[in-house]
């Protein structure tokens, strides 16, 4: 329910439609890809207000609220950044989000709140993202946050992965009052929020501001601690631990199967390639701190969000020829619009119905070429999408150093072989019995995110963390 007092619900919605729209503000490409800092000029306080005084207040429930994973009320902090009450709006996000400043920078907003503006029928949305971010950054700023802490309840909760499904699950399991340790394969917390998703979209500092919350709230953090191989489920139990929630993501590179030279020197998966291009060799982990070798043509093979990102990183890695290979058009690309853009503006060639059929090596044993085959549109395949069909001797080759492989990401079979009683799927994905609280069928076993769903954003796999907590409560409550 909005905020709204309810004299201000007689505002005039045709004078604040067409207020004047003033899109984000970026740097310029040319300085941008000179390092791998925020893309984005953050709002000040006038534009802030001046942005949420556009919308226009649609009626219970509004479309940008339904559209939101998390359920934000959107136009209520609308409201209160329109009054310049920035930390009482950065409260309503708080309410429902357990990392409003990271979504309100990586999710796709075109395409779920901001997408759902009703001002899209004749005007510009309002950019809700961006003000989400505004304001949860200006408190950390000014007044700093906390997260809340319930009375202890002295009950210790496991979660596997410190990525966005295990980070939203710690949030409200500390709020009421349960120990809860992290256990993360990787030498930093964040997962995906650091080692998929490159600084020039979310800046390391956010992250570790954030991260800073969660260890003032108590929650322990245990690293390079891979569960399936230096501990298992059923020892988390063991130890003394009631309850345990599987975020582990979706991680796994999706391969170039029965394509001849994927080995060659100079092909690159695109994880090895972001983790390395984007992360400080002090959280990389031990196998990734040898340096890129990064050639001046660069090929990225793929559509969606991660091969944007493998583009961009490249640009900034001083690469010179940037083109991604897409079997597709892009009417059919998976990724968000709004990451092309900017990776056309920062200088990416795209190169469409095209398909890598081999990798070919030059005289020093190290890629030298792509070789390519045309494509066309066939039928549409079971998801609605129409399917690739070969072109008959249209084979052709692309000079590169380097190649990029953005295919895709599958869950990483090893916890479901090292649980006795845990079903998975064929695709290794964990199957929930109730997607609402993320019960398996290991009883005090949880689990949400990627590694349940597939590939998704870091909305869902957050909220589906936050419904697993209320979950694992209640199994608790209900245990004692």
């Amino acid at each position: 329910m909005q905020a709204v007092p309810s004299e201000f619900l007689a505002i005039d919605r045709k004078e604040r439609a067409n207020r004047p729209f003033f899109d984000l503000d970026l740097r310029a490409p040319e300085v941008r890809t000179c390092d791998f800092e925020d893309v984005v000029i953050e709002f000040d306080p006038e534009r802030a207000m001046s942005e949420a005084a556009r919308c226009i207040h649609c009626p219970d429930p509004a479309p940008c609220m339904l559209a939101c994973p998390t359920l934000n009320d959107i136009p209520s902090a609308m409201w209160l950044i329109e009054q310049g009450r920035f930390v009482d709006a950065a409260g309503i996000y708080h309410k429902t989000s357990s990392l409003p400043e990271v979504c309100g920078r990586v999710c796709p907003h075109e395409a779920l709140c901001q997408g759902s503006c009703v001002l899209n029928k004749h005007h510009q949305p309002v950019l809700c993202g961006e003000l989400e971010s505004f304001t949860v950054d200006y408190e950390r700023r000014t007044e700093g946050y906390i997260i809340p802490v319930g009375i202890p309840k002295d009950r210790k909760i496991a979660i596997i992965g410190a990525g966005p499904a295990g980070l939203g699950c710690a949030d409200l399991l500390v709020q009421k009052g349960y120990e809860v340790t992290i256990f993360e394969s990787k030498p930093a917390p964040g997962g995906l929020l650091v080692y998929g998703i490159p600084n020039f979209k979310l800046p390391k500092d956010v992250w570790g501001e954030k991260w800073e919350e969660y260890e003032r709230a108590g929650v322990k953090f245990v690293p390079n601690t891979y569960i399936g191989k230096d501990k298992t489920i059923d020892s988390l139990f063991e130890e003394g631990f009631e309850a345990v929630f599987i975020g582990v993501g979706a991680e796994i590179d999706s391969k170039m199967k029965d394509t001849p030279g994927t080995d060659l020197p100079g092909v690159y998966e695109a994880t090895d390639f972001l983790i390395r291009g984007n992360v400080d060799a002090d959280q990389l982990p031990e196998n990734m701190r040898q340096p890129l070798e990064v050639g001046k043509r660069v090929v990225v093979i793929g559509g969606g969000d991660t091969a944007s990102d493998c583009l961009r990183t490249a640009l900034r890695l001083g690469s010179e020829e940037v083109t991604c290979l897409y079997r597709r058009t892009e009417k059919e690309m998976p990724g968000g619009k709004k990451d092309r853009k900017m990776a056309r503006e920062e200088g990416a060639k795209y190169r469409f119905l095209t398909q890598p059929v081999k990798f070919i090596a030059g005289a020093d044993g190290k890629l030298a070429a792509v070789e390519c085959i045309e494509m066309k549109l066939g039928e549409p395949d079971a998801k609605g999408r129409r399917a690739p069909v070969p072109v008959e001797n249209s084979n052709f080759s692309v000079a590169t150093d380097t190649a990029v492989l953005a295919l895709g990401y599958s869950a990483d079979p090893i916890i479901g072989k090292t649980t006795p009683g845990l079903e998975v799927s064929k695709w290794d994905e964990i199957i929930v019995k109730d997607k609402s609280k993320g019960s398996t069928s290991r009883e005090g076993v949880f689990s949400g995110g990627d590694c349940v769903t597939g590939p998704d954003l870091v909305v869902t796999a957050m909220v589906a963390g936050r419904k697993a907590a209320l979950a694992i409560d209640v199994y608790l409550q209900n245990k004692k």
